[in-house]
């Protein structure tokens, strides 16, 4: 689902006053983690639909292996609260992913990267997803002033009893409207991830609010646009990034 496929994906610039993307928002960035630096999210997520809540808590660990090359993994613990049946929780999917911007601002006008993620199974029936899949993104960025825009898409490939293969496409519009806040809007649509399933879109509004240079807030609450008597109606992320 693309909450948890892309949610807790990528990395947001880590000095304050510079272009801040990625995270919270469900569009990516293509802007890598400063080379030898680290940025720790510990996040959490969730959705809610008419069959009940489902979501995930954990840790997304990026590390600017080069300076255009941003290692990331995710390790979740998922949920699962449904409303005719008894509650889970277990092991989420793991993620392992790597961001490579091969284009930049200074050379075309746009920052563009790549940032194919492999989610693990989950090993359970009732969190998470029981089969491997593979992200392969591709996501641009223009920044201006005080402005950023950023987006993208790709497809997922997946291999399930009910799992079909889907894409997704979504685009941000953010301002860092004082110099230790930014606020941003997206739109997001996902086609169809299962058999049975219907596409899905979305509209939902951010933040991220500096601590310091090396701690900040995040939060972002999203709504459901397209047969919400399926698919989520509400959406929520927030997490405390570590920037070092």
């Amino acid at each position: 689902m693309i909450r948890r496929c892309v949610l807790a994906g990528g990395a947001a610039a880590v000095l304050a006053g510079s272009a801040q993307a990625g995270p919270p928002f469900v569009s990516d960035d293509p802007e890598p983690t400063d080379y030898q630096h680290y940025e720790i999210y510990l996040f959490a997520n969730g959705s809610s639909t008419a069959d009940g809540i489902t979501g995930e808590s954990g840790v997304d660990f990026n590390y600017g292996a080069l300076p255009d090359l941003q290692l990331t993994a995710v390790v979740p613990m998922a949920y699962s609260l449904p409303r005719e049946a008894g509650n889970a929780i277990g092991f989420g999917n793991v993620e392992l992913a790597a961001k490579y911007r091969f284009l930049h601002q200074n050379e075309i006008g746009w920052d563009v990267a790549m940032f194919p993620r492999v989610f693990l199974p989950s090993g359970s029936s009732r969190v998470g997803d029981n089969h491997p899949a593979l992200l392969l993104p591709l996501w641009f960025e223009k920044d201006w002033d005080e402005w950023s825009t950023f987006g993208g898409g790709g497809c997922q490939l997946q291999h399930g009893e009910d799992a079909r293969n889907f894409c997704m496409a979504s685009w941000a519009l953010t301002l860092q409207v004082v110099p230790k806040m930014q606020l941003g809007v997206e739109i997001v649509h996902q086609t169809a991830d299962r058999k049975e399933g219907h596409a899905s879109t979305g509209m939902g509004a951010g933040f991220r609010y500096d601590l310091s240079e090396h701690y900040h807030l995040l939060g972002y609450y999203g709504r459901g646009l397209q047969v919400t008597a399926t698919n989520a109606r509400h959406t929520w992320y927030a997490s405390i990034l570590f920037t070092y």
